[in-house]
């Protein structure tokens, strides 16, 4: 009997393993290109503690489309198409039919971490009845921002928030960030050198690679100090090429963009895709506080990032190779600074 109590016993492990190596999580991020990059050291701790069956994003897919096969994300999903706003509303309003997609939406899931709603909201609730109506699972929600006087970076803070509410270790956390989290593919590399040489950047040295533009006039440094970057270099003998999105091409004159066109390259108007095969081939990169430059930290590329108004120990990007210089002016987007344009230029080349 015993040999049979133990094979029994050897199965039900086996099982219960199996069970482990299946669960998966999702995060509802509802955030922009550097929010959704600054999330990546959480999904990374819950693949290595409670979801090693993978990990999925739900968020805004022009953001997050090109994660998976690049990052620890195994998938995204549109929270456009999800009807997720049904889940604001109060608890008596709140129904669910027999088949309703919001239950199949979550259905897979045995961990959901949110971004949306407050902690016992009526988003969480929903969530929560949601979730068990076909499975019994974990929901927990994040707040998004620190306290005010917090100094915690967010990737920590993140993480932080969800070993507390799930009941890790917290030596959990004793991994740091810092390491590459976005990996760019083969088709990545050639693509990238295909758009460099046909805007003309020869292949003999990499470019160094200017991005202006952020999500709020706020936080753009005056452009005649990446002008005057890109000159510095030039003289060093080193190429730059200055990535322009529509927001650039929209506030920029003229006369800027000839400014830029005399210093360096340009391109203008690529796909996020496009921008990540770009940054796959550059030697260094200089940015102000805004989604590419979060990208190319992750990419693991030596990235400047010159910070205004927001607090670069808080919301600094993530990655091996970063000089992260903050302006003391008050008119961050209207002063020329020498001082910060040498720093920056000494940090990319050196």
């Amino acid at each position: 009997m015993s040999g049979k109590s133990n094979i029994i016993d050897e199965l039900r492990k086996k099982l219960a393993k199996a069970a482990l190596a299946g669960e998966r999580g999702v995060i509802l991020q509802p955030g922009s290109l550097g929010d959704c990059i600054l999330t990546l050291p959480l999904a990374e701790l819950m693949k290595e503690t409670v979801c090693p069956g993978g990990v999925d994003i739900i968020g805004r897919t022009e953001y997050t489309g090109f994660l998976p096969g690049r990052s620890c994300v195994d998938g995204v999903r549109a929270m456009d198409s999800m009807g997720l706003h049904r889940l604001f509303v109060g608890e008596k309003d709140f129904a669910l039919a027999d088949g309703d997609p919001l239950i199949t939406a979550f259905a897979e899931y045995p961990w959901i971490v949110t971004f949306l709603g407050e902690p016992d909201g009526d988003f969480e609730r929903n969530l929560i009845f949601t979730a068990h109506c076909s499975h019994g699972a974990e929901v927990i929600t994040l707040a998004m921002k620190p306290a005010v006087n917090c100094n915690k970076h967010i990737g920590d803070f993140y993480r932080e928030q969800f070993i507390k509410e799930s009941g890790l270790a917290e030596e959990k956390l004793n991994s740091p960030i810092g390491m590459p989290m976005i990996r760019p593919t083969d088709a990545d590399m050639k693509k990238g050198k295909q758009i460099l040489a046909e805007a003309g950047v020869t292949a003999a040295r990499k470019p160094i690679v200017i991005q202006p533009g952020s999500g709020g006039a706020e936080k753009c440094w005056n452009i005649d100090n990446f002008v005057s970057i890109a000159e510095t270099l030039a003289k060093e003998g080193i190429e730059t090429v200055f990535i322009l999105g529509p927001a650039e091409l929209e506030r920029f004159g003229t006369s800027v963009k000839s400014k830029m066109g005399t210093a360096g390259k340009t391109l203008a108007n690529l796909s996020l895709t496009e921008a990540l095969a770009v940054l796959s081939n550059a030697a260094g990169y200089i940015g102000n506080d805004s989604g590419i430059t979060h990208l190319s930290a992750a990419l693991g590329i030596k990235t400047v990032a010159v910070f205004g108004p927001t607090d670069p120990a808080v919301y600094g990007p993530i990655g091996p190779a970063i000089t992260a210089l903050q302006s003391s002016e008050r008119d961050f987007a209207g002063t020329i600074s020498e001082e910060l344009q040498k720093k920056a230029a000494e940090a990319l080349v050196g």
